[in-house]
């Protein structure tokens, strides 16, 4: 899989724009009910990207966002064939843009060494060593943990756990 390939499948499964207010990502701030309600498209919040017109964002400036601040500093490109779309996928959901150290945490958690955020030597020489589909397995299983622990977890189970019902399918 590549960027391109991987943005399409995102934007199927992220769809049009959205703006539940009881999601602090649509919030500027992050925080609901402060700043304004501008909502998510693309998958692009305005809590990650408050500058942005979110309502009237683009797909190719949606697409521009996701591969410089979530396919390259997540090392998508680094990582084996089956997991490069759940890294990608999971920095989007979990991590700030340019900063998808939530995603590699995760994916080190998976791999049993040092959660630091930072796909160096070790982590790539886990990575080598692990069988992908197994390591893409255990790395659902903690991202799944995670999203459990959320305090939205109850409003948005449904469809963060079919994502990733859907996800593993595709394996």
């Amino acid at each position: 899989m590549n960027f391109d390939l991987a943005f399409q499948r995102l934007l199927g499964q992220e769809g049009g724009f959205t703006a539940d207010p009881r999601d602090r990502a649509n919030w500027t701030t992050g925080k609901i009910g402060r700043g304004e309600l501008r909502g998510t498209k693309y998958g692009i919040s305005a809590m990650s990207y408050p500058g942005e017109d979110i309502q009237n964002l683009t797909e190719s400036r949606a697409m521009e966002l996701y591969l410089r601040d979530f396919w390259g500093p997540a090392g998508c490109d680094l990582v084996p064939e089956p997991l490069k779309y759940p890294l990608f996928e999971t920095a989007v959901h979990t991590s700030a843009p340019r900063k998808p150290l939530f995603a590699i945490r995760m994916l080190q958690k998976a791999l049993g060494v040092r959660d630091d955020g930072i796909i160096g030597p070790i982590t790539l020489g886990a990575i080598s060593s692990a069988n992908p589909f197994r390591l893409t397995a255990r790395f659902y299983g903690h991202r799944l943990d995670h999203l459990n622990d959320l305090p939205t977890w109850n409003i948005y189970a449904r469809g963060w756990a079919q994502r990733i019902a859907d996800n593993l399918k595709e394996l």
